[in-house]
Parts: structure tokens; C-alpha cells; sequence
């Protein structure tokens, strides 16, 4: 059971940077010294992986790879990989937002630069390092490698529309396609390198300053990504490599077509055969780069929904069983007691907390879903376990602010007299309900410290476009944020 603690949701890309997305760079370290200064140990992320389609960490080209575009350029000056003239941006970039396809190209650019000074300039010990990391990772990094090399050269075309060799990966495709793409490969390995070592340096930083990470690994991968193509053989695929059914969940309160999410979905029975070795090697990939997992989707363990490939919804779907605790037990039967917050939202079976209780997992409470006027919830806080996290919302929530002004008059009414507000300061109110329940965690969005209203929102669920590109500034984190978070925090023991 995790220890009483409170902590911050903020994705790194949403940091201030110069460079028009949030890095590894002073912004993360500033980040670090705010989260110690306001006495909280946790500090929570989206996926770090490098983001595909919609630009959605939920969508990433890779389970085990990490975001290139974290990557500071400051820091690559200071390595000697990079002049100061060569990180000058071509544009003034938006500091309240993310500008993703500016921003790729524009840094892109940049790594190639610093990858053909790596090869020039680099010390022998750097090159050492370079390659004990390849060596170290090579399992993913290999494919993943020549997965992103290939995909450059096909100008982004899906891997299953490539010439059929390579696409079935036959030993004499992979063998000529890995000599003809030599240095794209060798640059992708080197910027994984270099997301690596910034990466490890900053949460070493982090943990010396008694805060851990939590990260987060999706129930599902991205079709279009190095998982699916190289190893196929562990998701349900037809013969020309389109998945047979897809991941999604049914109708509900919220939607009457339900949700499509569209990822392939497992083939657990080739899974079970090597005691889910995939899954264990993701584990162990992720943890070293965090302390604590946020597993998303938990309840698709115990029972998944599975839509054909081709249906426009989610209606058509139907309930199949997942892996269950059997797969928890060869994960920890490999790497020990895991740190896992399971993400139990929505409708929830008796069978999925079982497995939950079985390996105490703590589960999530979110306090925008308490008050409804209409029934008594039961995520009120009132109900709220110890062994849980409670958060104000998450990455897929409106902020406290702009829930509270959309809420009805009567859900409005409850919130007010349940947490004792008069709705002048809604968002610190409900920040300091949530410190103040008996859950060992307490997690809220950077957004509902900084009071904002809808403008501050991550994530709408359900749409592809103009999500997760929010940013704050600096000095929008002040003294007055971190004393009155510090005082609050100190108050109801979580520090």
C-alpha cells in the first residue's frame, strides 16, 4: 500500500520551452524544484511514447520507445552536439500551445544536425555510452529502429501497405532493408539515446528530491506501430495484416454508439504460451524510466470489448475475456510486487476488483464525478477507500473550473455545500477536498492549481483534433501557488 502523499498531473510536453513543445530541459528541473517547493511526492505523466496519429500519447508508434520530441536542444548545445545558432526556432512558437507539425519539423531538422556531430565529435566514452544503450535495449530498439526508418522512406504509409516482403518481415527483406537504411537507423537509435540519458538524468533528479514518478502504460497499442509489425503473431490479425477486431467500449450513460477506439487487441492465448514475456518486457522497460505505473483501462484485463474491424461504432461489440489475474502473476512472479495504480473508471464487475483487491491495486476517484444531485454517487468522498487516489480530474476532464460552469444549478448546489465553498475559489475548494479524503494519494492537474477554466483542457475523449496541446508559462507557477499548496498539503498529513 502506498504511503500518504499527494502530487501534480502535468505532461511534460505542456512545460515551458522556447522550442514550442514542453522538453527535458530547465522547464522539467524549474518543475521539480515548484513540486518540492509546495511538499508534494509525486509527480504524474501521460505515456512518454512517441506520438503518432492525433498526437495522442495514447496512440504511440512504440510501447517501449520514448518521445523524441522531449528532447531538449539546450541541452544538446551544452553536450557540444549543437550550435546556439542551430536551435534559434524559425518562427516565434505559441507559448499556450503546442504547434505539433511546426514543431516537428523544426526540431527534426535540428536532431540530424546534432546526430552527424555525435558521429564526428563524440568522445570515446560518449560513443561507449551510445553503444552499451543500444546494446542494453536492443530487444525493441532494433525494430523499433528500422520500424521508423521504413516508415520515413515510405513517406508515413502504414506498415502493412509496404512492399509484402518486408512487410512479413522475410529474412531477406529485413537483411536488405537494414543495409540500404543504415543511417536513418543509426540516427533513430541515437536520438532514443539521447531521450534516454535526458530522461534518466532528470528523474534521478527528481528522486534525490524524495519525489517519484508515476507513469502510465495503455491497455492497448497503436496498430500503425513497431509492436504490431514485429511481433504479429501476439494480436489478432488476417491474413494481410489488418486487425479482425478492434478495442472499444459498448454504449453507455455517456454515448449511445459507445466508444471506437480502433487498437488491435491481444491474441492472449499465443500471449499465455511464453507466460506473457511481451507484457513482462514492458513492464521492465517502463520501470525503469518511472517508479509507479498507472495502468489504464484496467477493467479490459479482466473483460475487453471487441468491435469487427470495418463497424463505423462501438454497438456491434462484443465481451471477451482477458488474461486476468494470470497475467499479474507472471509479472510479478518475474519482476517482484508491481507499483501499480489501476485506472477502474466507468462500469466496473465484481470480477474486476477481485483482481484488483487480489494484488492491492490501489483504484482512482475522481471528484467532477461526485456530485450528482440526481442519485447519491458512489465516488463520493464519504465511500472513498484508503487504498485508492483520488484526483480533482484527469488528462480526459474538463478543468474543476470549466466542469463547475457547465454543471447543472442543482449538481452546482451540492458540490458548494459538500466542500464547504461559496464557488469564489471553486478549484482550490475542491483541491483541498481531495487532500483532504482519507485515499493515500491525492493527484490534481496542474491546470486546477492554476485555476483555469475550459481554455486549460488536455484531452476531449472521443475527438482527434487540437488535443493535447496545452502549455503553461513561466512564471505562471508562483511562491503564493506553492505556499498555499505546501500549507494545505502539511495540514491534512500528506507530507
Amino acid at each position: 500500500m502506498f504511503k500518504r502523499s499527494s502530487g501534480i498531473l502535468l505532461h511534460p510536453t505542456s512545460l515551458p520551452s522556447p522550442h514550442g513543445i514542453g522538453d527535458l530541459g530547465k522547464g522539467a528541473y524549474d518543475f521539480v524544484d515548484f513540486l518540492v517547493a509546495s511538499k508534494q511526492k509525486l509527480w504524474q505523466i501521460l505515456p512518454l511514447g512517441p506520438t503518432g496519429f492525433g498526437d495522442s500519447p495514447y496512440q504511440c508508434f512504440s510501447a517501449f520507445a520514448g518521445n523524441p520530441l522531449l528532447i531538449s536542444l539546450d541541452k544538446l548545445v551544452q553536450q557540444g552536439f549543437l550550435k546556439e545558432e542551430d536551435i534559434n526556432p524559425p518562427k516565434k512558437f505559441d507559448d499556450n500551445h503546442v504547434e505539433f507539425g511546426e514543431v516537428i519539423n523544426f526540431k527534426f531538422s535540428v536532431y540530424k544536425k546534432a546526430y552527424n556531430n555525435f558521429k564526428k565529435y563524440a568522445t570515446k566514452v560518449e560513443k561507449g555510452k551510445y553503444e552499451n544503450y543500444c546494446h542494453n535495449q536492443r530487444e525493441w530498439l532494433e525494430d523499433y529502429a528500422l520500424f521508423m526508418a521504413l516508415k520515413e522512406y515510405h513517406k508515413g504509409a502504414v506498415w502493412n501497405t509496404w512492399d509484402k516482403s518486408i512487410a512479413k518481415r522475410e529474412a531477406s527483406a529485413l537483411e536488405y532493408w537494414q543495409e540500404k537504411l543504415k543511417e536513418e537507423i543509426g540516427f533513430q537509435k541515437f536520438i532514443q539515446y539521447i531521450f534516454y540519458e535526458q530522461w534518466m538524468d532528470l528523474k534521478s533528479y527528481a528522486n534525490k528530491n524524495f519525489i517519484e514518478v508515476i507513469g502510465d502504460i495503455p491497455i492497448f497499442v497503436a496498430f500503425d506501430s513497431a509492436d504490431v509489425w514485429s511481433r504479429p503473431e501476439l494480436f489478432c490479425l488476417d491474413e494481410k495484416g489488418y486487425p479482425t477486431e478492434v478495442a472499444g467500449v459498448p454504449p453507455d450513460y455517456f454515448s449511445l454508439t459507445g466508444q471506437l477506439w480502433g487498437n488491435p487487441l491481444y491474441n492472449w492465448d499465443k500471449m499465455q504460451e511464453d507466460d506473457y514475456r511481451w507484457w513482462i518486457d514492458r513492464f521492465k522497460v517502463t520501470l525503469q524510466l518511472v517508479d509507479i505505473v498507472r495502468l489504464d483501462h484496467f477493467r479490459g484485463f479482466e473483460a475487453y470489448w471487441a468491435v469487427p474491424y470495418g463497424e463505423k461504432t462501438a454497438v456491434n461489440g462484443t465481451w471477451r475475456k482477458g488474461p486476468g489475474a494470470d497475467l499479474f502473476s507472471s509479472i510479478e512472479k518475474a519482476l517482484g510486487k508491481l507499483p501499480i495504480i489501476a485506472e477502474d473508471l466507468g462500469f466496473i464487475t465484481k470480477e474486476v476488483h477481485q483482481i484488483r483487491e487480489q494484488f492491492n491495486f490501489p483504484g482512482m476517484k475522481i471528484l467532477q464525478f461526485a456530485f450528482d444531485s440526481k442519485e447519491e454517487s458512489d465516488v463520493i468522498p464519504h465511500k472513498y477507500e484508503k487504498n485508492s487516489v483520488v484526483y480533482t480530474g484527469t488528462h480526459d476532464n474538463d478543468t474543476i473550473l470549466g466542469w463547475f460552469e457547465k454543471a447543472s444549478p442543482q449538481d452546482r448546489e451540492y458540490a458548494l455545500k459538500y466542500a464547504k465553498s461559496d464557488g469564489k475559489d471553486i478549484s482550490w475548494d475542491i483541491i483541498q477536498l481531495a487532500l483532504s479524503t482519507v485515499c493515500n494519494i491525492a493527484i490534481i492537474p496542474l491546470q486546477d492549481l492554476l485555476s483555469l477554466g475550459a481554455e486549460g483542457r488536455m484531452n476531449i475523449p472521443g475527438t482527434t483534433s487540437g488535443n493535447w496541446t496545452w502549455r503553461f508559462k513561466e512564471g505562471d507557477l508562483t511562491e503564493n501557488i506553492a505556499q498555499r499548496l505546501a500549507t494545505l498539503t502539511k495540514l491534512y498529513g500528506r507530507y
